[in-house]
């Protein structure tokens, strides 16, 4: 009988494919292999070998290896297996995530190394005639240790003069040379971040890698010094073969955490995500699969990647939502994180200065450990919090008067201003005051944002977008205005009220192109006054020593919100952008303008004390029977008509009839259209996970199995940061 090898796709199916394995072949799980697929060659992961075959099927072989080693180690191969599971996603998708683009599309996993040229013969002649063969091979001569093609081109000679001296035996390709680094290593040895006392106790509660697997929840304030206790503890507990992976939340963080790493550590850092090319990520991706001793700097996905020698994880901003993939596969990078360190026994660090409810209440329940840091590093104190109540105050780009006055008091003094403003775009509507007219998106049900920079109207849900008007499109009447602020129109103010400061504005729109990031973070920290205005990318893990004041346009977006999360996370955004005032030695300020200065989650907010935020908040969680006191799946359905998203999830509600398990809906989505999708949602809340998960797995079978009304998709949500 034929081996048979059971094959994951990269395609949104929950199930496997059999194929006879050629005798010349031995496979093994977490191998990449070519099949034939209907009239195509696809690029398939072995799952299982040895399987027996399903009987009345004539199985294909399969095509080839691609590799004779597993792309996907066993570890590794055991992670996205569970995460399948868990997060009920099909296992090939999940498995193919772990691998870079280049090789989902069947590429050879091997890196394209760039070839180096030298001279052979230091004497030899040239015709004279031959002038840019010997201008080459002149040039050349000069570079005695050879010279990289790419720096050749740029020098100004060509390929043909290249393949020239080639053929003619005076230059011949070699490996290019490895870098004298002892030197290097040695001063990077030597180098160690210097911790305060504080710091220095905290640093010392940590678990190590010598313990095994333990996560210590590090609770360290804005400006505490954070990020050198995670230097630090790498120095001291990392050795020269080890691997590390350390998580950020955002694109936007990596090169400033990345700098500050590699004074450290050198060229033994190496970063992932998603901005980086093809061969930048294969190159990575290799290194990492290959054992070599890096610390890895990455976004969410990767927790993902193939690592043989994991020995510490450190996941920082923890709290952030961006940990969570909003689509597709929709997993926790924090989570799966946790569950790694776990896999390898290895200690994880979760930091933050406002951690997520789920892992205060696992520090309480004694499954973390709780590490405070409650100073500010160097002689810097907590910024002045206080609430300014703009209820019949006239405002300016929806900045208040006061707010406006200490701007300018802050500039004079040659200190630098931070705005937040949680919207990007001049305005989030604009509406004629004649008819009451608004422009709404024709594929969603939500209102065009206006920006006026690009003379457009865009929804921030579909990206559809049309030129704006200076007339009401319904009326033609000239009254329509914008109403509302975004991050445009306080740029437009405040360069208006300030014309001799640089206003800089930072949001999606201004940092799109590649590396405006730094262009922008470079200009602040130079020191010299100007006025920043943002949106959350400005709230995360930025230091800026020159910002004394902070000034949040407006706070009461999230007090009245119908998702449970909405408190925690305005909380948290409101204090992490508070973080940013006075990290230097200059006092902080922070003004919080707001029409509810008497609302109590506001006045808590004041006195700074996040845990005891956390635990009231947690209180409320628990008498609601919300996460983390309950388990939470979403299945969501959208289609072309209303009437058939809630058609799906009416068939799955009798399948959720069982004991500990509580439903809502099925009911609209708040934003119910979205890119002319009609969506609509079934909650799932449940006392035990364990049995949640069972019966996730049932129905999603079930559903696997229904035929579906044209143009109708559904998909699940575990774990959703989001219940809208």
């Amino acid at each position: 009988m034929p081996l048979i090898a059971r094959i994951a796709l990269n395609r949104p199916l929950r199930r496997l494919f059999d194929y006879i394995i050629p005798e010349d072949l031995e496979l093994t799980p977490g191998q990449r292999v070519r099949i034939p697929f209907g009239r195509q060659q696809a690029t398939g992961l072995v799952v299982e070998v040895g399987v027996e075959p399903p009987p009345g099927i004539k199985l294909k072989p399969l095509s080839s290896a691609i590799e004779e080693w597993p792309a996907l180690p066993q570890e590794t191969f055991k992670l996205l297996s569970w995460a399948s599971d868990y997060y009920q996603h099909p296992l090939g998708e999940c498995l193919f995530t772990a691998l870079p683009p280049a090789l989902r599309r069947g590429r050879i996993a091997e890196e394209k190394t760039e070839q180096w040229w030298h001279t052979r013969d230091h004497t030899a002649t040239l015709p004279a005639k031959a002038h840019k063969q010997k201008a080459l091979f002149d040039w050349l001569r000069q570079h005695p240790r050879g010279a990289p093609t790419k720096d050749i081109l740029q020098a100004g000679f060509s390929r043909a003069q290249l393949n020239a001296l080639r053929e003619k035996q005076l230059i011949e390709p070699i490996l290019p040379p490895r870098p004298n680094s002892l030197e290097q290593d040695s001063e990077l040895d030597a180098r160690r971040p210097e911790l305060s006392a504080a710091q220095a106790l905290a640093a010392e509660e940590l678990a190590v890698p010598d313990e095994g697997f333990g996560v210590s929840l590090l609770y360290g304030i804005t400006g505490s010094g954070k990020t050198e206790i995670y230097l630090h503890y790498l120095k001291e507990h990392l050795n020269a073969r080890d691997q590390a992976l350390v998580l950020v939340p955002e694109i936007n963080l990596t090169p400033q955490t990345v700098a500050r790493f590699q004074h450290y550590f050198g060229s033994r850092i190496v970063v992932w995500h998603s901005a980086l090319n093809d061969g930048e990520r294969l190159t990575t991706w290799l290194k990492v699969r290959n054992g070599e001793p890096v610390i890895l700097v990455g976004t969410r996905s990767a927790v993902l990647l193939p690592f043989t020698n994991l020995r510490t994880i450190i996941v920082d901003e923890e709290h952030d939502s961006s940990y969570k993939q909003g689509e597709g596969f929709r997993y926790s990078g924090r989570d799966l994180a946790v569950y790694r360190a776990h896999q390898n026994n290895c200690p994880i660090i979760l930091g933050s200065a406002t951690p997520s409810l789920e892992s205060v209440h696992n520090a309480e329940q004694a499954k973390y450990h709780l590490v405070r840091l409650e100073e500010r590093a160097g002689n810097a104190a907590p910024p002045d919090i206080s609430l300014l109540d703009i209820r019949s105050r006239p405002l300016e780009g929806g900045l208040s008067r006061p707010a406006l006055t200490a701007i300018e008091q802050t500039l004079t003094k040659g200190e630098q201003a931070l705005v937040f403003v949680n919207r990007r775009g001049f305005a989030p509507v604009m509406m004629c005051f004649d008819c009451g007219h608004m422009v709404e998106c024709p594929r969603c049900d939500t209102r065009l944002t206006y920006h006026r920079r690009d003379r457009a109207m865009r929804c921030h849900h579909c990206d559809y977008q049309m030129a704006a008007t200076e007339h009401c499109p319904k009326c033609h009447s000239d009254a329509f205005k914008p109403v509302g602020q975004g991050t445009e129109r306080t740029e437009d103010i405040l360069a208006s009220a300030f014309p001799d400061t640089p206003v800089v504005r930072v949001d999606r729109d201004s940092t799109q192109r590649k590396g405006s990031i730094q262009g922008i973070l470079k200009q602040v920290n130079s020191g010299k006054p100007c006025v920043l205005v943002g949106t959350q990318m400005l709230a995360k893990g930025h230091d800026f020593p020159n910002v004394t004041l902070v000034v949040v346009v407006n706070a009461d977006g999230g007090l009245f919100s119908v998702d449970f999360r909405a408190p925690e996370q305005l909380i948290q955004t409101l204090l992490q952008v508070s973080g940013r005032a006075g990290r230097g030695t200059k006092p902080g300020k922070v003004l919080v303008q707001t029409c509810h200065s008497d609302h109590p989650l506001l006045r808590t907010l004041c006195e700074g004390r996040y845990l005891d935020i956390a635990d009231q908040l947690l209180k409320e969680r628990e008498e609601g029977q919300f996460p983390p006191f309950r388990a939470m799946a979403i299945f969501r359905a959208e289609a072309d008509t209303m009437e058939k998203s809630l058609q799906v999830l009416d068939t799955i509600k009798p399948l959720t009839n069982a004991a500990g398990i509580e439903t809502w809906g099925p009911l609209p989505a708040m934003i119910a259209r979205r890119a002319d999708k009609h969506r609509a949602q079934l909650v799932l809340n449940a006392r035990n996970r364990k049995k949640l998960n069972q019966l996730l797995t049932g129905i999603c079978q079930e559903l696997d199995q229904r035929k579906l009304p044209a143009g109708t998709k559904w998909m699940i949500d575990v774990d959703p940061q989001e219940t809208g």
